[in-house]
């Protein structure tokens, strides 16, 4: 008994006819399917693309979210102007999955609550799952998992933010049940075959660190080192004025983010600052704590490609036997700032994959672990994910 994907993909600007199309290349394992992933662009009746999948595919719990500009996946990279979709489904006899989603009720945290509690009750058993998938908006990621691990504890995860193609806040969750702007969905994942997940931003570190020393709610960096935020990146990075203010800043640190290390230094916490505001603070991708490092971290564009391939080269290593499908969640800033380039991502994740069955959604947040670290919410990251067969 073997775990066995199919991807399929579509870009006809009927959403009802885009979701049957890429529903008919996964069809063939119907049969022992326990879930769908699916990507879509924002131009999509989200609805109604779903419940065209949902006609071919009866039956079988889809999950997933609006991905920014496209999706990857052996057909390589797959965009329109009038929408994209990508699906992966995975079958396996021996595996069972519990799919839940509902919009935001009460705060985050309670939404996280309610909806592994309902992850359960559609898996079946009380017992914690052996890992799980997230998908959330922007914003407050952290508190929706923190509500999760309250129902059932540290388990590993993986997943990411929903995108729009604008950055204006389009971007939608949802399962063959729910669509929300608002709200959290998971997938809880049953099963005695290997998983591994690489969590990485794969960017160096510059040796230029500084203390939070004053932070406005969870998102907006104030100080560092006692000094206004953008003042002291830009004596970092020799940004001028123009390059940081606004929104200009969202571009210009795709090369040169923030980063936070967990307590062992295993892992690097990438932090997106997104928007330069009048009072020298900046708006920052995930939540910051004050007393806390933070790390200036520098790739080139060319760095941002390759570490693809090493990502996924570091991710077959962690795996222990042969991989059955490869769930790949890729920041959506970082694929921004390869532009053009994207081809060539492409091409680097088939060569480095061979004839495995993968899908990749653009993000605007990334989750994962490293080694025996907490389940972390970071930006401009890669969230690589392996099933084994």
């Amino acid at each position: 008994m073997m775990l066995n994907a199919k991807t399929g993909t579509s870009t006809k600007k009927d959403a009802a006819l885009a979701g049957k199309e890429a529903a008919q290349q996964v069809k063939e394992i119907a049969d022992n399917m326990k879930l769908a992933f699916v990507y879509s662009g924002v131009q999509y009746d989200q609805k109604t693309l779903l419940n065209a999948i949902s006609a071919e595919l009866p039956g079988i719990p889809l999950i997933g979210n609006t991905s920014f500009t496209g999706v990857i996946t052996q057909d390589g990279f797959v965009t329109g102007d009038d929408g994209f979709v990508g699906i992966m489904g995975i079958a396996d006899p021996d595996l069972k999955v519990g799919v839940a989603g509902m919009p935001k009720e009460g705060t985050a945290r309670e939404t996280g609550k309610k909806v592994a509690q309902m992850a359960l009750k559609n898996a079946g058993t009380d017992k914690s799952p052996d890992y799980f998938y997230m998908s959330a908006p922007s914003g407050e990621e952290e508190f929706y998992l923190k509500g999760i691990t309250e129902v059932i504890g540290r388990v590993p995860m993986f997943g990411g933010t929903a995108a729009d193609n604008t950055i204006t806040g389009e971007w939608l969750i949802y399962t063959d049940q729910m669509v929300a702007s608002e709200g959290v969905s998971v997938a809880f994942f049953y099963t005695d075959k290997p998983f591994a997940n690489k969590f990485t931003g794969a960017y160096r570190e510059t040796g230029k660190a500084g203390v939070i020393t004053k932070i406005d709610g969870y998102r907006t960096l104030q100080e560092i080192d006692g000094v206004a935020a953008l003042d002291k990146y830009r004596e970092w990075t020799g940004a001028s004025a123009a390059d940081v203010a606004g929104g200009n800043l969202l571009s210009y640190a795709i090369t040169n983010p923030l980063g936070v290390k967990d307590r062992l230094g295993d892992l690097t916490a990438i932090r997106h600052p997104m928007n330069g505001n009048d009072d020298g603070s900046m708006a920052i991708g995930n939540n910051l704590a004050v007393g806390t490092a933070v790390v200036l971290m520098e790739a080139t564009v060319d760095e941002l490609i390759s570490s693809v391939g090493k990502t996924l080269e570091e991710l077959k290593a962690k795996m222990n036997g042969e991989i059955g499908a490869l769930h790949l969640v890729h920041c959506g800033g970082r694929r921004a700032g390869i532009d053009a380039r994207i081809g060539e991502v492409a091409d680097l994740i088939k060569k480095t994959v061979g004839d495995i069955p993968f899908i990749t959604e653009f993000t605007f947040g990334e989750y994962g672990y490293e080694d025996d670290g907490n389940n972390t919410c970071g930006g401009l990251m890669l969230s690589f994910t392996a099933f084994g067969k």
